[in-house]
């Protein structure tokens, strides 16, 4: 009954040294899918990060030359209001000065309108 027991007990062993190694290998299993896991998920945010940044050089791109006529337009509109300004200005000067002087040469003396008068 020995010999039994001691062969039952070896084999209680060797399962359970079988068992031991399935959940070692089960473990290691998991261990290298996550890494597996991380560096797939890795490579596709970099894919996705590299997608965003071509689809957004495009769209800058395409946008890029609309900016440059519009600050185009815009200096040729500066220009022409400029010109104006300064036509107008040349046109009037003369006129502007001779009125101007006409009021500072042209003195009425005469009293205040807030003076009271005093009673003498």
């Amino acid at each position: 009954m020995s010999a039994q027991q001691s062969q039952g007990i070896q084999t209680l062993l060797e399962a359970e040294k079988a068992a031991a190694k399935i959940v070692q290998d089960a473990r290691q299993y998991r261990v290298q899918r996550l890494k597996d896991a991380r560096t797939e998920a890795t490579k596709e945010i970099d894919d996705y990060k590299k997608a965003k940044e071509a689809e957004f050089k495009k769209f800058e791109a395409s946008h890029a030359g609309t900016t440059s006529e519009a600050q185009a337009a815009i200096d040729r509109d500066t220009e022409v209001k400029l010109q104006a300004i300064t036509d107008s200005y040349n046109s009037h000067k003369d006129e502007v000065v001779k009125k101007l002087l006409d009021r500072v040469t042209q003195v009425k003396p005469e009293l205040h309108r807030n003076l009271k008068k005093v009673q003498s």
